[in-house]
């Protein structure tokens, strides 16, 4: 029911970004100074992309719904496939993306494998994208 207000809010705010105008400057006028200050902190191409990249990750609903699991508790690939009334084969896909871009890690314990937040940056990247897409 939360999920579904959630998807609602965000289909509504995205709604509103479409019916709103993009305003332009009437004349065309180079800022160079602010041009050159922005030239001078901009990260390089590389990292721009790898940022992209990792964005394009929290762009998935069911990766993101096991991050919010993972945000209780440390689970097992069973536990995760219950909690989301999923396969453990699709499960599995998606938090193979998710290690793979250093968001969740792993650990053995006799034969299941335990998934878990790979640090704290993980739950603030996402608790400020949810505080911001609930804003007013």
């Amino acid at each position: 029911m939360q999920l579904e207000l959630y998807m609602l809010k965000i289909y509504r705010k995205r709604e509103e970004r479409m019916n709103n105008e993009v305003e332009c400057c009437e004349t065309v006028e180079i800022h160079k100074d602010l041009v050159k200050i922005v030239e001078e902190k901009m990260p390089p191409e590389e990292q721009l992309y790898d940022l992209a990249e990792l964005f394009k990750v929290f762009g998935d609903s069911t990766r993101i719904r096991i991050l919010f699991v993972l945000f209780e508790a440390e689970v097992c690939v069973c536990d995760l496939a219950q909690t989301l009334n999923m396969t453990q084969s699709a499960i599995s896909h998606q938090l193979k993306i998710l290690k793979q871009n250093k968001l969740v890690k792993n650990r053995r314990e006799g034969k299941s494998i335990f998934y878990s937040l790979a640090d704290d940056h993980v739950r603030t990247i996402i608790n400020q994208g949810l505080e911001h897409i609930l804003e007013d």
